[in-house]
């Protein structure tokens, strides 16, 4: 019964938390609007509410009493294939899908917080126009993940600060081609931990890490045979700086690194012979951030900033269900104090992304590709 309780309300979640890569591959880094505006540099390190469970937990000893943050992004990724003569085929592959979040954190006593998140890390809708060009290797793919995350945080001192918590994570997945659908699901367990260095009371430096995820999905091919397939999706280092530049400015900055060559190929078994194989080969990817933010009066904030992130995707591997690339952010944001009634995030991302060629086998050309990332965030404390 316990185990049935896990999955299920997970899977009643991914309902809602459906979402467009946006960050390398299909990794999503909008877990909160706060951030966006500064195209989340200082992400495991500003620690503003509550939504640092997700990048830091050891974040939340930043915060008093109890804190609620709950909000929504929207990404509207657009990917179009071009031949070599320049025809366009399929469409355009992306689409607007919401990625929502909360968190709640919690004072326990002066040096111990506890919190939870509902997040979702990973997420890919793409979908191509039945009849296109590439029909026989991909046509529509979806990957919708909800992230459970009790988390607790202690201060150790006035300098240093520890989180921890674990994760439960539900994964749906679709891919279709001309006469196959394959789904599948499955729930399975990781953590994540940070710690925050506040060096001075102008300056604070975060680390956070979060593990790899094993799943075993269990699914049918065609509604009929049934089918598994194992997946590991990668773990993420993030090192984050926040610093008061002045009475009015904030600058930060951030480094991540993600180990996606834990993804070689996804392969399909059914009785124990292979079916199908997705190949990947990815390689580990990077991304670095800086933002700022400058207090334009007591209650409002102007935020900005600029990301580059390196893709995983090697060109020799290009899928046409994640045909990534090297991407630009060009980020700008806001926040409104309103006291005891609130804090409002607005941010919106241009994600400029490079050209891209595809190889496969009946699929030579290129790929046009970008995306808008629009989110809002309510946070309180009371």
């Amino acid at each position: 019964m316990n185990k049935m309780t896990l999955r299920t309300l997970p899977a009643l979640l991914s309902i809602v938390f459906s979402g467009g890569a946006s960050a390398a591959a299909f990794q999503l880094m909008e877990q909160n609007a706060s951030g966006l505006g500064t195209a989340y540099a200082g992400s495991a390190a500003v620690a503003d509410n509550a939504s640092t469970i997700f990048f830091n937990p050891a974040g939340m000893t930043q915060l008093g009493g109890f804190q609620l943050s709950t909000g929504v992004t929207g990404i509207g990724p657009r990917y179009e294939y071009r031949d070599q003569t320049g025809v366009q085929s399929g469409g355009n592959a992306g689409s607007w899908n919401a990625v929502p979040n909360a968190y709640f954190s919690g004072q326990l006593s002066q040096d111990l917080f506890i919190g939870f998140g509902i997040s979702s890390p990973f997420g890919l809708s793409t979908e191509y126009d039945s009849a296109w060009v590439g029909q026989a290797i991909a046509i529509k793919s979806t990957i919708t993940t909800v992230n459970l995350n009790p988390s607790v945080a202690y201060r150790v001192n006035d300098k240093l600060s520890l989180g921890f918590g674990l994760n439960y994570q539900n994964i749906d997945a679709e891919l279709t081609r001309t006469g196959v659908t394959l789904k599948g699901d499955d729930s399975a367990w990781g953590w994540n931990a940070g710690a925050l260095f506040t060096l001075s009371p102008a300056m604070k430096v975060g680390l956070s890490y979060r593990s790899p995820i094993k799943y075993t999905l269990d699914g049918s091919l065609n509604g009929a045979l049934p089918v598994k397939a194992d997946l590991k999706l990668p773990d993420t280092f993030i090192l984050s700086v926040w610093q008061q530049v002045s009475d009015r400015w904030e600058a930060m900055g951030d480094l991540s690194y993600t180990r996606w060559d834990s993804l070689g190929s996804l392969n399909v078994v059914s009785n124990g012979s292979l079916l199908s194989s997705e190949v990947f080969n990815y390689e580990n990817s990077w991304r670095f951030a800086w933002g700022a933010a400058y207090k334009a009066s007591d209650r409002a904030k102007v935020k900005f900033g600029i990301a580059y992130d390196r893709t995983p995707v090697r060109n020799d591997y290009r899928s046409p269900r994640v045909p990534d690339n090297n991407r630009l952010w060009l980020s700008l944001g806001g926040q409104w104090n309103a006291g005891s009634y609130g804090k409002i995030d607005v941010g919106y991302a241009y994600l400029y992304v490079r050209d891209s060629s595809i190889s496969q086998p009946g699929l030579v050309g290129n790929y046009d590709a970008s995306a808008h990332i629009v989110g809002m965030q309510y946070s309180l404390g009371f």
